[in-house]
């Protein structure tokens, strides 16, 4: 395994998923919903493409755990949309960050799976990195931390289905339909509140679905290419890129208990990723 590649494919896809992030950020006077449906929309023409290409089935075998998924995925990208709209997008980012943690507890429940104490020990700081953010940091919104951790909690929900989908389908057979109950569900959600596009708003909007097929791609590749203990801290590199281009083209203000929560969260997450490859191992 090369992990000098893997390290590389995964920063390309964190480049890519700060950069969807900050075009979210950027498209403020576009409503969340029609964002959802841009990004989607424009998603669904590489994942139909490459399925086609293929000839992988579409329809997939499991389908009510992938319109499970898919519906439960859809409603968290929209929700993390929409926080951006309150929040800093480097503390969106990080908040929804530990989705794992309620990935851990879905699990112990539906999947009768054992958390370690270690782990619970590295979950307790990421979760204090989130108390020193809405305690301590007065400029957090208290309306956009809310969707940010709904959003989180449902994201943990989708680490658990895909798990109980296992094998047995095709990545990219689970990303298109998640992709087109998206583009349904911001299509059906944007009827009545639709505000046309101005100008390069066009642009943007249809590059959210490149930076997320893409951001998908390398991190696939890299997950391929060298083992999770390698590869997944990397991953985190992505709030770091994104509160960069936060401060850069937003002029973003992150104080220092904003600063402390975020590496708390890091902090947590990579300690859980890397006890986990070590007790695999």
């Amino acid at each position: 395994m090369d992990a000098k590649k893997a390290i590389k494919y995964m920063l390309i896809s964190t480049l890519a998923f700060a950069c969807m992030n900050a075009t979210v950020k950027h498209l403020s006077e576009v409503n969340s919903y029609q964002i959802v449906f841009f990004r989607s929309l424009s998603s669904l023409f590489f994942t139909f493409g490459f399925l086609i290409k293929n000839k992988i089935p579409i329809i997939g075998k499991k389908n009510k755990l992938l319109i499970l998924r898919s519906i439960t995925g859809a409603t968290s990208m929209l929700l993390f949309f929409m926080s951006v709209k309150y929040l800093s997008v480097g503390t969106a980012v990080s908040l929804r960050y530990i989705a794992p943690i309620f990935a851990a507890i879905f699990a112990v429940f539906l999947l009768k799976e054992r958390v370690r104490a270690w782990q619970w020990v590295f979950f307790i700081i990421s979760f204090l990195g989130v108390l020193v953010l809405k305690g301590l940091d007065t400029e957090l919104n208290s309306y956009g931390l809310m969707l940010v951790l709904i959003a989180s909690v449902l994201s943990g929900l989708v680490y658990v289905i895909i798990n109980k989908i296992g094998k047995s389908e095709h990545p990219v057979v689970i990303v298109n339909y998640f992709m087109l109950t998206a583009t349904i569900l911001g299509g059906l959600l944007s009827i009545g509140n639709w505000v046309t596009p101005k100008g390069t708003e066009w642009i943007f909007l249809f590059s959210l679905g490149v930076f997320g097929y893409y951001g998908q791609i390398f991190m696939t590749k890299a997950f391929q290419t060298a083992s999770t203990n390698i590869v997944a801290p990397i991953k985190y590199v992505e709030v770091i890129f994104t509160t960069t281009l936060g401060m850069t083209l937003f002029n973003e203000i992150y104080t220092f208990w904003t600063i402390l929560g975020i590496v708390l969260i890091i902090i947590g997450m990579v300690l859980n990723v890397w006890y986990k490859s070590k007790v695999k191992g």
